[in-house]
């Protein structure tokens, strides 16, 4: 069991986090935000966090709610994350359902990804529940072909920027469900060298599907390993819910991997804070071979 947290952000920081909030900066802008898994208490004083905040995310219903600015700041901005010998850059923006366009826990990912595909020649990556892009992009900077999947239009649209702004091009981008196109690829015989899956605990396809973790996952795994190549692979499975242990990704993906002598780990991610607490932001597990 691993525990993995970012080592080479400088547009992000993790300042505190308590009190079921967090206190973050993206480049040079701070913002206060609503953080379930934050049950314990603030280490610096509310007094300190809102003198530091340019804006503050306040809830109006469980999945949406507006910003109170509390110093001037734009409506969007944008971040870079080294990768290598280049690096990356994300444009960011302040969004109705407390999300800014970024997960920076989600860098590790990037770092891997990176790196595994970075020697490869020309390497095939999916990226499922693909939000607005870090792992393609990163892949896409490695030199992967690269297909981007997530059901929302304006995610999508928000990922191509992002691309543009890293300097990367074509990278192919479907609005559609995950599970719905996963069994597109099996049925036309397609592999992949590289997949990432973020599935959400809940969320819509473009045509009204339900996804539900818990019932939906095994489904979703024993598609997607179908459509992995067996002789030279890496897959990612993410999953942020409050319920999940590591040892779930574990399970799901331990019969590939003793099957196709796979390198196995799985582990938790998680953010250091200035102030010295640790945020835990999800579980995975990772098959590599090369």
């Amino acid at each position: 069991m691993q525990l993995l947290t970012p080592t080479n952000w400088q547009d992000y920081e993790l300042i505190d986090c308590g009190d079921f909030e967090k206190l973050e900066r993206f480049g040079k802008y701070i913002t206060i935000r609503p953080e379930p898994q934050a049950v314990w208490k603030k280490r610096y004083s509310y007094s300190e966090w809102e003198k530091q905040a340019h804006v503050k995310f306040v809830p109006k219903s469980s999945s949406s709610g507006e910003w109170k600015a509390l110093k001037k700041m734009p409506d969007q901005w944008t971040i870079n994350y080294p990768l290598g010998k280049t690096e990356i850059t994300l444009r960011l923006g302040l969004t109705s359902f407390k999300h800014v366009g970024v997960f920076p826990e989600q860098a590790c990912n990037w770092d891997v990804i990176y790196d595994y595909l970075v020697d490869l020649e020309k390497p095939k990556f999916l990226n499922l529940f693909a939000y607005t892009g870090g792992a393609s992009i990163a892949a896409r900077a490695a030199g992967a072909d690269v297909t981007h999947v997530d059901s929302i239009k304006q995610v999508v649209n928000w990922a191509n920027e992002n691309m543009q702004k890293s300097n990367l091009d074509n990278i192919r981008w479907m609005i559609d469900d995950a599970l719905k196109f996963v069994k597109k690829e099996q049925r036309r015989g397609n592999l992949y060298q590289g997949i990432i899956l973020d599935p959400p605990a809940f969320g819509h396809g473009p045509n009204g599907e339900k996804w539900k973790l818990e019932d939906n996952i095994l489904e979703m795994i024993d598609s997607v390993l179908e459509i992995v190549d067996p002789k030279q692979h890496l897959l990612i499975l993410n999953a942020y819910s409050l319920g999940f242990s590591a040892l779930v990704p574990e399970n799901l993906l331990k019969p590939f991997a003793s099957k196709h002598k796979s390198n196995l780990s799985i582990g938790e991610l998680y953010l250091n804070a200035k102030s010295g607490v640790k945020l835990p932001l999800g579980v995975w597990g990772r098959l590599e071979k090369k």
